[in-house]
């Protein structure tokens, strides 16, 4: 009897432990199944010091509407020189090499012609017939009033007289582009080199001789370019001209040699259509002494041609996966745990570190948003 009591006592301890065991497991797969049904972000809030991180709200920004423009750094025509020869002959000496700083006035390369040595001979020639002939021609008028010579003889004297006025006046002016000195001529000191002088300050930019070389006055010696004034030289298609105006503000930037973004404003639009269907559209830099920008050089813009306000946040608010946004929304605090749902968003472009929402995009007022480290949670 004893026997049985015990073998009952053991069945129903057995039992027992058996039924709690399920309980257990069974209570413990529930809650593994509740905490993977939550599929919020959770970060502790010490987390959220050491990151760094930080929260805000949607809030109202001004973005501008662009045309978008591209077109390179250039200087005025006044400001860019193309050397040349008035006479041809050979180049003699050429000092200088690209890069070099030039003065206006300073010399730049010498020409050697025998043909200038022929020019200083005509106008010495001519220089010492004109005391004969302008003696000649007022003897020629006295006697003449007095009627003591005929009309013939004074009309003669008279066509002689200007007309070697006239050639010697020729002949100086084209010494004088030669830059040979005709004070120096008179004086009987005849050279065979003329001196070419920098018609502005600037940089030597291309340098086309050596020295022996023979140019003509169609050929480009050098070029010569002040920067001291530069500006955008821009081409906007014919679609978007009417929303370019005078006055305008331009943001740019160099893509081959920086990310760093500068300013300028329009000064003049153009009023004819190139063959490649564009207007020339000129701006002026904001900060041109600062600027360290070169002739030639490509940039890209945007003109910003107006306005308009939109609901935003930080850049930093949104992440991309895939080709889309999406923003951590604050959904609870607990325990001092944030708790945030990782929703996707539609943007509209984004200005000075602020992005543009979609008008579709609705959310409570008040609602709060990672606005600083999100980009390393969303996905995860």
């Amino acid at each position: 009897m004893q026997n049985h009591i015990y073998k009952i006592l053991v069945l129903f301890t057995f039992a027992m432990l058996s039924s709690c065991g399920d309980k257990e497991k069974q209570s413990n797969e529930n809650a593994t199944l509740e905490t993977n049904t939550d599929d919020r972000i959770q970060v502790t809030q010490e987390q959220f010091d050491q990151n760094n991180m930080s929260l805000g709200q949607i809030k109202e920004s001004d973005f501008p509407i662009m045309v978008t423009t591209s077109g390179m750094i250039d200087v005025p025509p006044e400001n860019r020189a193309v050397v040349s020869a008035t006479m041809g002959g050979y180049i003699k000496t050429t000092p200088l090499l690209i890069g070099d700083k030039v003065r206006k006035g300073q010399l730049l390369v010498t020409i050697e012609n025998p043909e200038f040595v022929s020019l200083q001979q005509e106008y010495m020639e001519v220089h010492g017939q004109l005391s004969y002939l302008k003696a000649e021609y007022d003897r020629q008028q006295t006697m003449v009033a007095e009627k003591i010579s005929s009309q013939k003889s004074f009309l003669k004297a008279e066509s002689d007289y200007k007309t070697a006025v006239a050639k010697y006046n020729g002949l100086r002016k084209q010494l004088n582009m030669l830059n040979i000195s005709t004070e120096q001529v008179e004086k009987g000191i005849i050279i065979s080199v003329a001196s070419i002088y920098a018609p502005i300050d600037g940089s030597i930019t291309k340098v086309n001789v050596s020295r022996g070389t023979f140019v003509s006055p169609s050929v480009s010696i050098m070029e010569i370019i002040n920067n001291d004034h530069i500006h955008l030289e821009l081409s906007v298609f014919e679609k978007d001209i009417l929303k370019v105006k005078k006055g305008q503000s331009v943001e740019f930037r160099i893509p081959e040699s920086s990310t760093e973004t500068f300013k300028a404003e329009v000064h003049l639009v153009g009023t004819s259509i190139d063959e490649n269907r564009t207007i020339k559209v000129h701006a002026h830099l904001e900060n041109e002494e600062a600027a360290n920008f070169l002739t030639g050089m490509f940039v890209e813009a945007n003109i910003i041609s107006d306005s308009s306000t939109q609901l935003s946040l930080p850049t930093d608010a949104i992440g991309v996966i895939d080709d889309q946004s999406y923003v951590l929304l604050l959904d609870e605090t607990k325990e001092g745990n944030y708790y945030f749902k990782q929703l996707p968003v539609q943007t509209q472009g984004s200005y000075q570190n602020m992005t543009a929402l979609d008008k579709k995009a609705v959310f409570k007022e008040g609602a709060q948003f990672l606005t600083k480290g999100a980009f390393s949670l969303i996905g995860e």
